[in-house]
């Protein structure tokens, strides 16, 4: 079962991608414990996908990630060869405080070093 997040369907669809567009730019981003765990799993479908290298896989991530060609680019030239030798596991998370206002728990999300 997934999580809602508070939020509609499409609302949680834009924004789960949005953050995982985010996270395999830049290898790290700070959001909620939920968020992440749930962008998580996206994660490492993307990287799957680039692992796998078809046409087909290449659409599918093109049609998660809003058609953005550079993050699938990069999905595909950097992550996948960098996780060739491992089967799930690329990301990590790492708690922080709670966040002053609504105590919700932080974490940073990032993407796990593998080959250098």
């Amino acid at each position: 079962m997934y999580r809602k997040l508070g939020r509609t369907n499409k609302h949680r669809r834009s924004m789960l991608a949005n953050l995982t567009k985010d996270l395999i730019m830049n290898e790290r981003i700070e959001t909620t414990e939920t968020r992440a765990k749930e962008v998580r799993k996206f994660v490492d479908k993307m990287i799957t996908y680039g692992k796998d290298g078809s046409l087909v896989a290449r659409r599918k991530a093109l049609a998660f990630l809003h058609n953005d060609n550079t993050a699938v680019q990069k999905v595909f030239n950097e992550l996948a060869p960098r996780y060739a030798n491992r089967n799930g596991g690329y990301t990590r998370i790492l708690k922080l405080t709670e966040r002053r206002g609504d105590d919700a728990l932080m974490v940073i999300l990032e993407l796990v070093e593998e080959g250098k």
